[in-house]
């Protein structure tokens, strides 16, 4: 397993993290790799990532859907991050990609791996494992 770090800017960001997802396998083979997020407010996701915009609109959407003004039940005092949770969950907390024969991570033209940052900013970790 290969760990990298990353900090985030915002309290909801995504982060495209293709690139670092590319460099943590360095070369390795096998079947898939795993992709995890060991935070219990953040995830990761596939999406596109062409048009930057795109991650815009999830983190807006996701505010929306799962406001912070609800009355939570889940309130620690100085830490009031229970909407922050339901994010997370929604985008869940791993993605497995397959791998190609050449040792390549088969995604779509258009798609990219996304660290989702719902309790920032913070310095987060990503595991990155090759099945094989």
């Amino acid at each position: 397993m290969r760990t990298f770090t990353l900090r985030t800017e915002r309290q909801s960001q995504l982060v495209d993290i293709t690139r670092l997802v590319r460099e943590a396998l360095d070369g390795r083979h096998g079947s898939a790799v795993l992709v995890y997020v060991p935070h219990t407010t953040a995830g990761v996701t596939i999406n596109e990532h062409a048009d930057p915009m795109v991650a815009r609109d999830f983190e807006t959407a996701l505010e929306r859907i799962v406001p912070a003004d609800w009355q939570w039940q889940h309130v620690e005092e100085g830490e009031e991050n229970a909407p922050t949770h339901v994010r997370a969950a929604f985008m869940g907390p791993s993605v497995l990609i397959p791998l190609r024969e050449d040792g390549s991570m088969a995604l779509g033209t258009w798609q990219g791996i996304f660290f989702c940052e719902f309790d920032g900013p913070r310095e987060r970790s990503v595991h990155v494992s090759v099945l094989v």
